[in-house]
């Protein structure tokens, strides 16, 4: 049964939320990043004090192993419970009901990874989940656009700012259970990544997990911003209008899929030809989307020398 755990976890999220309200320095911090008082309501902020049994306050029965399988307490080498999130500002991920089921957690001070989210649990996934879809969903529909960003902040910062319909994969790698669950609410899709290097391999990793999911009826596209911001900066620097025009000059697929493999590829001699060929394969056959294929093929033509039949016979093509 997991209502017990969705129990827990909505008692949990409601005591972080009061902690926030009486937290002076996890206040100041929020006010710090510039998130309003209201929009830390919508996203139902929380704070978890810095005591190693401080949900001992809102659970008396501290010893309940929901408390663990829910991902809220852990227990040391020496079989002694503490709170797995101690002094941190609290952002609580929610299902499709409008449930919690999980948490991600910023530090404020000490040690630690700067985040922390909660672990594997019987109703949460990170794998499958996006923060932010809850309060992002009415403008996801009524747009058919989601934005895809990498971190809490982003997304709220963005909500607050009059982008409303962006979603967070946890800060982790996006999955192909992510791009079916996007692919199902919008019919454009835009990953938006820092423009450093990181962000171009976080970019390429994204762009190999939609290969296999993609339809010729969707568009799915790459926006990088300027290597000085991430989301939550550039939206607070210069606004939603910004970050909207700069949206229109997002990548398609088809072309970060030609630049991300032509990158360090000398096209003048026939072996860095063939070797642009040898890298797209893998990803030419994971595509399924047919329209999608041959503009690829016919793009590759251009630059190869090969024709796009020629192509699709050297990467195994059977479509």
């Amino acid at each position: 049964m997991t209502q017990p755990l969705i129990d827990h976890l909505a008692r949990a999220a409601t005591f972080y939320r009061d902690q926030l309200l009486s937290s002076p320095h996890a206040i100041a911090y929020l006010k710090s990043r510039g998130v309003r008082g209201d929009t830390a309501a919508r996203f139902r902020l929380g704070y978890a004090p810095a005591g190693f049994q401080a949900l001992r306050a809102s659970f008396p029965d501290y010893g309940d192993p929901a408390l663990q399988t829910a991902g809220l307490v852990a227990t040391n080498d020496a079989g002694r419970r503490y709170d797995r999130f101690r002094d941190r500002v609290m952002f609580p991920i929610l299902d499709d009901a409008g449930d919690v089921i999980g948490f991600g957690g910023r530090v404020l001070a000490g040690d630690g990874p700067k985040y922390l989210n909660s672990p594997e649990t019987p109703v949460f996934q990170k794998g499958r989940v996006l923060f932010g879809l809850t309060q992002a969903a009415d403008a996801i529909a009524a747009t058919s656009t989601v934005f895809v960003v990498e971190g809490y902040l982003d997304v709220v910062s963005l909500a607050q700012h009059g982008v409303q319909n962006a979603v967070a994969t946890l800060g982790t790698a996006t999955t192909g259970q992510h791009v079916e669950r996007l692919l199902s609410l919008a019919r454009q899709v835009v990953f938006c990544f820092d423009g450093d290097d990181a962000g171009r391999r976080a970019a390429a990793r994204a762009l190999e997990v939609c290969l296999p999911h993609v339809t010729d009826a969707v568009s799915i596209s790459f926006l990088f911003l300027p290597r000085e911001h991430d989301p939550d900066s550039f939206v607070r620097a210069k606004g939603a209008d910004a970050f909207h025009d700069l949206a229109t000059e997002a990548a398609s697929l088809e072309g970060f899929f030609l630049a991300n493999a032509m990158r360090g590829s000398s096209l003048e001699h026939a072996e860095g030809r063939a070797r642009l060929v040898a890298l797209t394969k893998p990803g030419l056959q994971q595509i399924v989307a047919p329209a999608l294929l041959r503009r690829l093929l016919d793009a590759l033509a251009l630059h190869t020398r090969f024709t796009a039949a020629e192509l699709a016979e050297l990467c195994d093509l059977q479509n």
